[in-house]
């Protein structure tokens, strides 16, 4: 019995039948049998993750208003002007990835709850628990999402 295998290992490859999907580890999630794939507790665990994942991106957002408001003093000096400008544009170069990120983890929630989260939108495939742990707003596999990329890299966008 090796240890570094989750499914081989009997706590985490038990560990499911006793705790609610929000409360497992990513360990215990990945040694679930493929049976149990996208069940409730699975749905229920990506859920809670990605509401988290929201909650953390909203509050961000309201300290970025605060911050962009506290620095508009007038700075006498050129060159301290100019850094503040630029923390100000790279906060909002970041706070517009986060509002991108904002959409497709509000567009996964809806999966979860139609049915649809956890299998690609190309083949229908599952797209798999470790790509959905890495990626929980994944909508393709990773071969269909090879695919489009490489299209892309040969014809553009």
């Amino acid at each position: 019995m090796s240890q570094n295998d989750p499914k081989t290992d009997p706590t985490l490859a038990n560990a499911w039948k006793t705790k609610a999907g929000r409360d497992l580890t990513d360990a215990e999630l990945m040694a679930m049998p493929e049976s149990e794939y996208m069940s409730d507790q699975q749905l229920d665990f990506f859920r809670a993750g990605l509401k988290k994942q929201k909650d953390d991106l909203l509050a961000n957002a309201g300290e970025t208003t605060e911050h962009l408001r506290e620095d508009t003093s007038i700075v006498p000096d050129p060159a301290d002007r100019a850094t503040i400008e630029e923390e100000h544009a790279l906060e909002l170069r970041t706070r517009d990835r986060e509002r991108k990120l904002l959409k497709k983890i509000t567009q996964s929630l809806s999966r979860i709850e139609s049915g649809d989260y956890g299998y690609c939108d190309e083949t229908g495939e599952p797209i798999g628990l470790g790509r959905l742990l890495a990626r929980p707003t994944a909508t393709l596999s990773l071969e269909a999402q090879q695919r489009r990329e490489l299209k892309q890299k040969l014809f553009g966008d």
